[in-house]
This record gives C-alpha cells, sequence and structure tokens, in this order.
C-alpha cells in the first residue's frame, strides 16, 4: 500500500462536526454578555466617570451647569447665564455618549432625582424612554 498523506472526507467531517458541537455549547453562554456590559459602562459612566466631572465642575465654580448648559460645559466653557466664575475644564475627556452612541442625558435642577443634586440618564439600548434607562436615580 503506498503512503497515504492527507486526510479522508470522513475524518474533515468528524472535526467538523466537533468543532459546531463546542460552538454550540459555548455561543449560548456568551451571546448576552455584550450587553450586559455595555449596561455595566453606562452604570459605571453615570455614577462615577460624569458624576466625577460634574463634581468637579460644581466645585470650581459654585453650582452644576445648567440644563441649558448641558453636559457640553464640561468639555467647554460655558458662554450662557449662570457662566462658570472659575471654569477650570476640561472635566471630562470626550463627549458624553452611552455604549450605545447616544448623548447622556442632564438636567439641572433635577425632575426625577429626589435624593441628588441633578439627573443623569441613559436611554439605554433603544434609544427611547422606557423601562431599560439607566438612571442616577434608581
Amino acid at each position: 500500500m503506498k503512503n497515504r498523506h492527507g486526510f479522508t472526507l470522513i475524518e474533515l467531517m468528524l472535526v467538523v462536526i466537533i468543532i459546531a458541537a463546542l460552538a454550540a455549547m459555548i455561543l449560548p453562554r456568551l451571546a448576552g454578555r455584550s450587553e450586559q456590559a455595555r449596561v455595566a459602562i453606562a452604570k459605571t459612566d453615570i455614577s462615577s466617570n460624569i458624576a466625577t466631572g460634574l463634581d468637579l465642575y460644581e466645585l470650581d465654580n459654585g453650582t452644576y451647569p445648567s440644563t441649558e448648559q448641558g453636559l457640553n460645559a464640561l468639555i467647554e466653557k460655558p458662554s450662557s447665564s449662570p457662566a462658570p466664575v472659575n471654569w477650570n475644564g476640561p472635566y471630562i475627556r470626550r463627549e458624553p455618549k452611552d455604549p450605545w452612541g447616544n448623548l447622556y442625558k442632564y438636567s439641572f435642577p433635577p425632575t426625577n432625582n429626589t435624593k441628588g443634586d441633578y439627573d443623569l440618564y441613559s436611554l439605554g439600548p433603544d434609544g427611547v424612554e422606557s423601562g431599560d434607562d439607566i438612571t442616577n436615580w434608581n
């Protein structure tokens, strides 16, 4: 018999079936993780990253930016009233967008956050106000 080199069709099909079976067991476990990661990033931005910038702004200027000034006041010195007297920014490095590419929503004085100084939230994956919003008052 001659020396055989290579694989037979049956051997190749067997390897493909084994790989497909492994993928079928692993992929369902990883499918929801990317959305969970996005939610975790939004929660961290709201409770820590952007909140720290807002607190530093308030520390320098005696008040938080108004709703009209918005979160952009953390990047560029606002010219609208109330004009910051001691703006020392930028207080955050980049435009405040959530993991789904939408700008975070902000209002001061707060309308929803009865225990906090301002409202800060993301509209979540669907981009509209609904039950999946990530907020600083819940």
